[in-house]
């Protein structure tokens, strides 16, 4: 066991000769964190260990002042006789490295127990203080605040462990007494780290009444120095230039940039697109008036009008009046029976033989405050009225006659048995097709409202909606929980086969067995007309769909079903058969959904906000604040930038989405609650529906410039259908390619309006 430790320690011993070789050939950073091993320490350990004997350490002399870290002779046979100095193997000049290296040069010796060179450190100065770590510290508590310490009775501990009590400190008495007594007390400061009074030195002070002064906390600092003038002056100008590079090309000759510049000023000016100034005229001339009078010719203010002037004394107040103005004694006592408010006169005429025996006016007070009184209400200004014609106020619109065509009269009218929910017009503009409470479904023709096909339901139809793709044809009937679609007769085979083929696919696509809790349903057969051929059944606890709109490529359609506090939007993809809930959550029962024409975003509005989502980011945009106490439809142009949103308390508000999240424009014309509102897909017209029977027809005309602002003009008010048990006009859609409207009405009709 012995032999093992004497071999370990040969091995550590012949590293270490080694490693000054490699600190003498590494070039160490000035300010590096290196971790440095002394190995002698551990020889003199295991020395120690061995011997018994603990090897005395070389004492330096601490009169020698001298940079060098090299040993005398005298010193080398001070530290042990027996122990002989071993040259530096390396070979190269340590000067550099002393130079270069902050730590102090160590030197090899041979060891005399062991016989192996080791290296030996200088003895560390106990007198070195230009470190903070080596200050004295009575409390030895770190950088602990002192503040843990002021509920205790001690204010930490010393260099043994043991506690500092706190230093005895008198009370506010005393303080003051001393405060008195010593004057020298207002120039110490309290050390809180050893609880004593430190006096301040004068340079502190000084310091102090200087930042006080708001002055320079150097008294050596001299603001106001003279400049030194380092490049200027006689015997100093710069001979040689900054540069070599020689004198640039433009430096001698015109600039063409500037004169392109000149001449399109001149350009300008010939075209008359920029006036010169115009010479001074004899009316810039200065004009002179009264100084001291209260019109300025100079201000545009009405000139103030003149303080009230007091009323002049007549003969009744003399001292000495004429015997006819004096009072009778039946006169005065009226007059002292009538009240101050109904008096003539508010005093009473006395005569005195002589002007000294006029005592003083007992009416002074009163008077001195009516007429501080009179002046205070005295009006300041003559205001001018304005002489305006209130039918200058009102906007000159243009007339209905230059804005046709739209919609002027009722042509066509269709028949049901209840009334008509919800209708919807084919992209094409030629066929319709109605919904009603007793669940019919009727399509018929619009040019001339001929009924083509019926199909019947067991619930009410709640919505209907055509799709807006041209290459296929079916329309979406919603009633209770379930979504049908149905293909419409007369259709040329490759539309109804492309249609059949996206409806009930033979092969379902890829991900058309992803989990969902909408069940999808296809008529693989596809030979009945009567029949739908794809149907969506909604989770029981979503509640009747209010609504399907269709995104504008016509592969999604929402819905919009009327199940409070449940998830109530649905977002259904045909090519792929699948179904999502993309909120889980919404503030506000939701009213209306719309997808926008040409952006990915989708507006959900519900009874006093609508609020605008990013699909592609999924995260809200913006919410609009129509200021309505519930919101009943809404509807967005075909550019995309403003919208429209009816009420059911009769205001139809217009929204410029790039302007404000208020309203542009509150529209008041109905006198009940609005039902739909709708935007020509082409034509620059607008429709409301409300429950008074009336539709009110608007052109809305929508500039691409962003200064101009929307020309808005009500047309035409048309009245056709009947109020039925408080309802009327429940839904409107317009015609594409033509400016004309259907409408579905509460009285169990469905009309057209031609213009």
């Amino acid at each position: 066991m012995l032999k093992a430790t004497s071999n370990k320690r040969k091995e550590r011993e012949e590293d270490s000769i080694e490693e000054p070789k490699s600190l003498q050939n590494s070039s160490l950073p000035l300010n590096g964190n290196l971790e440095l091993n002394d190995e002698s320490g551990d020889e003199q350990s295991d020395e120690e260990d061995s011997d018994g004997v603990q090897e005395p350490f070389p004492e330096l002399d601490p009169a020698s002042d001298s940079d060098s870290d090299s040993f005398d002779e005298e010193d080398v046979e001070g530290l042990d006789e027996d122990e002989e100095s071993y040259p530096d193997d390396s070979g190269s000049d340590t000067s550099v490295a002393d130079d270069v290296t902050p730590f102090p040069k160590p030197r090899t010796i041979i060891s005399n127990i062991t016989g192996q060179p080791k290296r030996v450190y200088p003895e560390i100065e106990p007198d070195y203080d230009s470190d903070s770590s080596t200050e004295e510290d009575p409390t030895r508590i770190g950088n602990v605040p002192v503040e843990w310490y002021d509920d205790l009775p001690h204010v930490g501990y010393d260099i043994n462990g043991k506690k500092v009590l706190r230093a005895a400190r008198g009370d506010e008495l005393d303080k003051f007494l001393s405060t008195v007594e010593d004057p020298s007390t207002w120039t110490s400061a309290m050390d809180k780290k050893l609880g004593m009074e430190k006096p301040l030195t004068a340079e502190e002070l000084d310091i102090i009444q200087r930042l006080q002064s708001a002055e320079n906390p150097d008294a050596n600092y001299d603001p106001y120095e003279p400049t030194v003038e380092w490049f200027t002056g006689k015997g100093k100008e710069e001979v040689m230039p900054l540069s070599s590079a020689p004198e640039p090309k433009r430096r001698w000759q015109p600039s063409k940039w500037e004169k392109q510049k000149v001449m399109k000023i001149v350009r300008a000016i010939r075209q008359g697109r920029i006036l010169p100034s115009k010479p001074k005229t004899s009316s810039d001339a200065p004009q002179y008036y009264n100084i001291w009078s209260n019109e300025d010719p100079s201000s545009s203010h009405v000139p103030q009008l003149p303080a009230p002037k007091r009323r002049l004394p007549t003969n009744s107040e003399s001292y000495n009046p004429p015997p006819e103005y004096l009072p009778s004694e039946e006169e005065k006592k009226q007059w002292e029976e009538t009240e101050k408010e109904d008096r003539e006169r508010d005093y009473l005429p006395q005569s005195y033989p002589s002007l000294r025996l006029v005592p003083a006016y007992d009416q002074f007070i009163q008077e001195q405050f009516q007429r501080q009184l009179d002046l205070y209400l005295a009006p300041r200004l003559q205001k001018k009225k304005l002489n305006i014609d209130p039918e200058s106020l009102i906007p000159k619109l243009p007339s209905p006659n230059s804005l046709k065509p739209f919609p002027l009269y009722k042509s066509l009218r269709v028949m049901h048995e209840s009334r008509v929910r919800c209708i919807s017009v084919s992209p094409d503009g030629l066929w319709s097709v109605t919904g009603d409470g007793k669940g019919h479904i009727l399509l018929w023709e619009v040019t001339v409202g001929r009924p083509v096909k019926r199909w019947k339901f067991d619930a009410a139809i709640t919505a209907v909606e055509w799709c807006p793709r041209k290459d296929v044809t079916f329309f979406v009937v919603a009633l209770e929980e379930t979504l049908h679609a149905i293909i419409p007769p007369n259709l040329s085979e490759p539309i109804l086969k492309a249609t059949r083929t996206l409806l009930a696919p033979s092969e379902l696509p890829a991900n058309g067995s992803a989990p969902t809790v909408v069940k999808w349903t296809s008529d693989l057969s596809g030979s009945s007309e009567d029949k739908p051929i794809l149907s969506l059944r909604l989770p029981a606890s979503s509640g009747s769909p209010k609504q399907v709109v269709f995104h504008r490529r016509g592969d999604y359609f929402a819905t919009v079903c009327d199940a409070p506090g449940q998830i109530s939007i649905w977002i259904h993809q045909i090519s792929k058969r699948h179904s999502q809930s993309p909120f889980k959550k919404m503030k506000g029962a939701v009213q209306r959904v719309l997808f926008h024409p040409i952006k990915a975003h989708f507006l959900v509005a519900t009874q006093r906000y609508v609020r605008i989502y990013d699909l592609a980011a999924q995260q809200l945009l913006k919410t609009l604040q129509p200021g309505m106490k519930w919101i009943s439809s809404i509807d967005i142009h075909p550019s995309g930038d403003h919208l429209i949103v009816g009420g059911y308390d009769r205001k139809l508000c217009w929204f410029d989405l790039e302007l404000s999240d208020k309203p542009y424009k509150v529209l008041r014309y109905h006198t009940r609650a609005i039902r739909a509102v709708h935007f020509h897909p082409t034509y620059p017209l607008f429709a409301s529906s409300s429950d008074d029977g009336s539709i009110q027809i608007f052109h809305a005309r929508v500039y691409n410039d962003m200064m101009t602002d929307p020309l808005i003009v009500p047309l035409k008010i048309l009245r056709g259908h009947k109020v039925s048990d408080g309802l009327g006009v429940l839904d409107i859609k317009w015609c594409s390619g033509s400016p004309w409207l259907v409408s579905a009405g509460a009285d169990g009709t469905a009309g057209v309006w031609f213009s």
